[in-house]
C-alpha cells in the first residue's frame, strides 16, 4: 500500500442459505508518520453513507464499538447535510443518530 491509493473496506459475514451482511468503505492512504520500525499509513473515510442501525443489535455492541459508530455518524451528518435540504436532510438526520 503506498500514500494515495483506495482501498475498499469490507468487513461482513455470511450464513449459508440464511443471510449475510456486508459493510463497505473506500478509504484513501494517507502517511502517518514514521518511526523507528517504518513508514505508516492512516485510512481516511471517502464514501460517506450511514450505516442503517435498525439492522444492528445495540446491546452487543462494546463501548469501543458504539463510540466508532456515532463518531462516523457525527461524521457523516457534518460533512453531507451543508449539501441536502427537506425530506433527505431529514433522512440523513434519522439515520445518524447516536446509538
Amino acid at each position: 500500500m503506498l500514500p494515495g491509493m483506495i482501498t475498499s473496506i469490507e468487513p461482513g459475514t455470511y450464513r449459508p442459505g440464511r443471510w449475510g451482511v456486508r459493510i463497505e468503505n473506500l478509504v484513501i492512504n494517507q502517511e502517518a508518520g514514521t518511526t523507528e520500525f517504518g513508514e505508516f499509513l492512516r485510512f481516511e473515510t471517502l464514501t460517506l453513507c450511514p450505516i442503517d442501525t435498525r439492522c444492528i443489535e445495540v446491546s452487543m455492541l462494546n463501548e469501543e464499538e458504539r463510540t466508532w459508530l456515532n463518531d462516523y455518524h457525527a461524521h457523516v451528518l457534518a460533512r453531507l447535510s451543508p449539501l441536502l435540504q427537506g425530506t433527505a436532510l431529514l433522512w440523513l438526520q434519522a439515520r445518524t443518530v447516536a446509538v
